[in-house]
């Protein structure tokens, strides 16, 4: 038989139709099965079942087709049939609206799924979705608690490694009770339907750790276990742990996965224990405490002399050593370099790990501001840690500087959804939607980190800033009184200090300057050549020419002190370039601010602010073509000018008669170019 007589006889026997049929069905059932055995509690395996049976029942039903034909006497082998075509189209025509009735069936099903069972409820929870809690410690020994804190974060860390699950990160957490009694209500709040609780009990050389897994919302217990071991035997629970809960969630683990699972970091007790302390510095205290990181790198030093083989320690020690370095708590030349054989020797011990490849993309981020190259080596820790939100964090940190904005917030999105209750990451999301000029989403990231953590005074400036880029000054400051004025608290204090300088307020915005500078001392770190510059430059517009000539001087002098350390630091050079303009020192001014986009080349957060600085310049010491020449294209950056920094902003005062500036902030501005 030809191909084409074979077409044409399957055409004929209706059996294309009875194929689609069965698809259709075979689809349709499927999809209930997926939707309603969960909610009976039906183990996954039945599911699977159904799946296969469908896959291979399609050749018996082709063949079915083939050889019987549905007539209105019934039934009938195909060589009892009398060769009608009408009762071929007959048929034909039943098994046509048997699909039209199951594809309709299917439809019904999506939006059901859609609409009603998948409605938002506040909850993202799904079945393999965990939250580990704070461990108790049990030890008489409450300095042991760095030692609890340790055995939680790392059962944690190899939860994270498991791509089916959907793993709560630490900062989330750990601002829960150990064995906290409204477990339904914290499963809402963090959209899990699983928690891990647990306790720590170390006395001597022994240690007893016992975890119970618990169904969020009945508070049903899944599963306990206790485990008693000797310290030096203590490095395999964590793995135990992690296969046990994922058996007990019925997920499969990769090979790749189960490898990971059940690599030991170490088999030295004492490097452990320098390791575990490090960890609990990095991990609570690394961004609230000056000494949390130097302390930390210490730990983790002292845990690879003990095991110069401890891969896992060597890269959180490139970790927190590349946060020292960025965060110029220590910039030593030599300390990148620190950092790189660090990351190298994590990387060369296990080259799977997924802190390694973390470790590196920190060190070319970090250190070297080399974005492509920190980008490629944060996907491959993503791969190895796929609920890592920091992770994702960094993706999005590098993606923004990129230019690629779009990119940059849904990453951040999918950050926050594996760290619900961590500030940090909402302000960056926001700051995002802020340089877009989306200011009402901005607000909305803001408003709904605030109904999670409605203490953080940081999300409340947030939220005032958002409102102060929009021009709305009563606004602003009606969230700013809300908040405590403090000095050290430096991103609210230069909030408050830019509504004083919108709103020309210099005689109190003076006096809030010179009384943080003098109660603060040496404590505001690199901040004190900002504090320094905005006394200088309101003292100027508030009429005391000597005083801003000293405070200006003395801003130069700091930044050129602190620049030694950080000569690559563009808002030291931005600083030292507005200090020289208030000066009026034309030549020293325009050097200082094209260096300072030159150090910025290439980075989208950063370089247009510094194109702005220029301009104000430029603006200030009368080069007025030069100015506004800058601002159509500063208008349109994202992160760039805004309409209500050109009308409020005092450093653009020498424009204001000029018809070009008056045109520009009159019009309504078109949306920033985003390119993914």
């Amino acid at each position: 038989m030809s191909a084409s007589s074979l077409f044409s006889e399957l055409k004929r026997r209706n059996v294309f139709r009875a194929g689609a049929f069965y698809a259709a069905a075979g689809w349709l059932l499927v999809q209930i099965a997926t939707q309603v055995f969960p909610f009976f509690e039906v183990p996954n395996w039945a599911v699977r079942l159904v799946v296969v049976a469908v896959i291979v029942g399609l050749p018996f039903a082709l063949a079915f087709a083939w050889f019987y034909e549905l007539t209105p006497e019934g039934l009938k082998r195909e060589s009892e049939i009398e060769r009608s075509k009408s009762i071929r189209r007959a048929t034909g025509r039943r098994i046509d609206r048997w699909i039209i009735a199951v594809l309709g069936l299917a439809v019904v099903l999506l939006l059901a799924n859609t609409f009603v069972l998948h409605r938002d409820t506040g909850s993202t929870a799904t079945d393999k979705s965990i939250a580990v809690l704070p461990f108790e410690n049990l030890s008489e020994d409450k300095a042991n608690g760095y030692f609890t804190d340790g055995i939680q974060d790392e059962i944690l860390a190899r939860l994270a490694k498991i791509g089916a699950l959907r793993v709560i990160s630490r900062t989330s957490t750990q601002q829960y009770a150990a064995r906290p009694e409204n477990l339904p209500e914290i499963g809402r709040q963090l959209g899990v339907a699983n928690i891990l609780e647990g306790s720590v009990q170390k006395a001597g050389g022994t240690v007893r750790i016992t975890v119970q897994l618990i169904r969020a919302a009945t508070d049903e217990h899944i599963w306990a276990e206790s485990y008693d071991r000797r310290l030096d035997d203590v490095f395999g629970v964590e793995s135990e742990v992690a296969q046990t809960i994922a058996n007990a969630l019925e997920v499969r683990l990769s090979g790749h996965e189960r490898a990971l699972l059940e690599a030991r970091p170490t088999d030295h007790p004492d490097a452990y224990d320098a390791y575990l302390r490090g960890l609990a510095l990095e991990t609570r205290s690394l961004e609230s405490s000056h000494d949390a990181p130097t302390q930390a790198a210490q730990l983790y030093a002292e845990a690879v002399r003990l095991d110069p083989r401890f891969a896992l320690a060597w890269a959180r020690l490139a970790i927190v050593k590349s946060f020292m370095y960025s965060n110029s708590i220590d910039r030593t030349p030599t300390l990148p370099a620190e950092v790189k054989q660090a990351a190298d020797t994590a990387l060369h011990l296990q080259p799977d790990l997924g802190e390694a490849h973390l470790a590196i993309g920190y060190y070319r981020y970090r250190c070297l501001r080399d974005f492509d190259g920190g980008l490629r080596d944060f996907e491959q820790a993503r791969q190895r840690l796929p609920n890592n939100a920091h992770v994702l964090a960094a993706i999005a940190y590098i993606e923004r500087r990129q230019g690629r904005w779009q990119d940059s917030i849904a990453h951040l999105e999918q950050a926050t959804l594996l760290d619900p209750r961590e500030v940090v990451m909402f302000l960056e999301l926001a700051s995002n939607h802020a340089a877009l000029r989306q200011y009402a989403k901005a607000r909305a990231t803001l408003d709904h980190a605030l109904e999670v953590q409605p203490d953080a005074t940081s999300l409340v400036t947030a939220k005032a800033w958002a409102w102060l880029a929009e021009g709305n000054l009563e606004q602003a400051g009606t969230l700013l009184d809300s908040v405590p004025l403090r000095a050290d608290d430096t991103e609210t204090f230069m909030v408050r200090m830019s509504w004083l300088w919108y709103r020309r307020n210099f005689t109190a915005m003076v006096a809030a300057l010179a009384q943080a500078l003098a109660q603060s001392g040496g404590a505001l770190g690199s901040w004190r050549v900002q504090y320094q510059l905005w006394l200088g430059m309101g003292q100027l517009r508030a009429g005391d020419e000597a005083a801003a000539r000293t405070s200006l001087a003395k801003t130069i002098e700091l930044a050129q002190q602190y620049r030694k350390a950080a000569p690559d630091d563009a808002k030291l050079v931005e600083s030292l370039a507005l200090a020289h303009a208030n000066l009026g020192d034309k030549a020293a001014a325009l050097r200082e601010a094209q260096q300072a986009i030159d150090l910025a080349a290439g980075d989208a957060l950063l370089q247009p602010g510094l194109e702005q600085t220029r301009a104000e310049i430029q603006a200030g010491l009368g080069d007025t073509d030069a100015a506004i020449g800058a601002l159509p294209h500063l208008l349109a950056m994202p992160n760039g000018t805004t309409i209500a920094d050109l009308r409020l902003n005092p450093l653009w005062d020498p424009l204001r008669k000029d018809a070009r500036f008056q045109k520009l902030i009159t019009t309504d501005p078109a949306p920033p170019d985003t390119p993914r």
